[in-house]
């Protein structure tokens, strides 16, 4: 991924919905411009839910959803609805494609309820109004007559969509708030079997991007070299923001009048789970031999000898606990909707999912009373410098 890509997290995702042949994946390739879904007669088309990253305007860059028919039927039309509500979990704003020739049903009135549960603002599309001999008027503003077909209206449904994206998204900072111009900040990037070869992961990118927008000075150095550096700085940094796997390391090399967090902390704030995780790493001094831990992923990847996620936290857990546990995996898109087995959930910061779908598996724990954190986290509470991580977020701090 280049520094000029929008990755995956940072995109609004725009979910179309609605029943079988009501048109969704024509509206889809009318709103996007392109042949993105594939277009039939015949019922139940899209089996599975298809994804597109690109830039529309007026919205920006989004992640565009089109998904299988609600109203699917036997066990596989069964498993496609499933992953239609798996997909609202990641769904920013909604568009309901519904068949302007027919009434409201119960699969649209199903899909609305589940809409007003989950929060996410949404559209009702009613296509097809080029078979209608005169337009109804529009009874509320969720609503819109358009067609796919013939193009009506599709101008004004991207118009009603970017209204539904919510206009702080692009106010929150993943560390500029917590600098001023002028500043130095050392970013500290372990180079190990683990480490991407040839590029810098994705919080690391981010970091040093708001950095320069902040007006301030980034200084990148590897964990065996940071003392020297710290000694080199004719100034000292404002804050030293560190891989989580080089916690230990870095706390000891890092003078205490200096700040020190991790990427991850980061990304837990700007993800809105900071202040959960934090409660939740406390479960880590309340485990017991046979407790069941999920370490979980959002995004996937190949598997290296140092994995922090498989190999390095499992090693770090049971020798902080000294307890004998059951370490489960799951990466990408998978995460069980049932927590209940687990004594405790450990994420990655959730760099490649977006806010909506990192605060419903976050949700999903607080729900069935389990413990949820974050590697970051975690890993700090394990080297005992927890509240040094939280010094750099004064509000958190005085809180806990």
């Amino acid at each position: 991924m280049s520094l000029n890509d929008t990755p995956s997290g940072e995109r609004v995702h725009i979910g179309f919905f609605g029943r079988r042949n009501a048109g969704k994946s024509s509206v889809v390739n009318a709103v996007t411009g392109q042949e993105l879904a594939v277009v039939s007669d015949r019922l139940g088309t899209t089996t599975d839910p298809v994804y597109k990253a690109m830039e529309i305007l007026p919205m920006g860059p989004v992640m565009i959803i089109d998904t299988p028919g609600f109203d699917d039927e036997g066990e596989l039309g069964a498993l496609r609805v499933k992953k239609t509500r798996q997909v609202l979990n990641r769904t920013d704003c909604a568009v309901l494609v519904c068949d302007c020739t027919l009434p409201l049903g119960e699969c649209e009135k199903q899909l609305i309820s589940l809409f007003e549960e989950k929060k996410v603002p949404y559209i009702i599309a009613w296509n097809k109004c080029d078979l209608l001999d005169n337009i109804p008027e529009i009874k509320s503003d969720k609503e819109i007559y358009i067609s796919a077909k013939d193009n009506t209206g599709i101008n004004a449904l991207r118009e009603k969509t970017a209204g539904l994206i919510k206009s702080d998204e692009n106010s929150k900072r993943l560390v500029g708030d917590i600098i001023n111009a002028g500043d130095i900040a050392v970013l500290v990037v372990p180079i190990d079997g683990s480490a991407p070869k040839g590029r810098l992961i994705l919080p690391q990118q981010q970091a040093i991007r708001d950095i320069l927008e902040s007006s301030a000075v980034s200084v990148v150095v590897k964990d065996t070299e940071l003392k020297a550096a710290l000694e080199k700085l004719g100034q000292k940094p404002a804050v030293v923001i560190t891989d989580s796997q080089a916690f230990g390391r870095v706390s000891r090399d890092v003078p205490e009048d200096i700040k020190l967090t991790s990427f991850s902390i980061l990304m837990a704030r700007y993800k809105g789970f900071l202040e959960t995780a934090v409660k939740g790493a406390a479960q880590l001094d309340r485990l017991n031999d046979g407790d069941r831990i999920l370490i979980s992923e959002g995004c996937t990847h190949h598997r290296q000898c140092e994995d922090i996620g498989t190999v390095k936290l499992p090693k770090w857990l049971m020798e902080y606990t000294g307890k004998s546990l059951e370490i489960s995996t799951t990466s990408g898109r998978e995460f069980p909707e049932d927590l209940t087995e687990y004594a405790l959930v450990i994420h990655c910061g959730g760099c490649m999912l977006n806010g909506r779908e990192m605060l419903y598996r976050m949700k999903c724990a607080e729900d069935q009373g389990v413990a949820f954190t974050n590697y970051g986290i975690a890993i700090a509470h394990i080297n005992g410098i927890l509240k040094r991580s939280l010094e750099v977020f004064p509000d958190l701090y005085v809180r806990l």
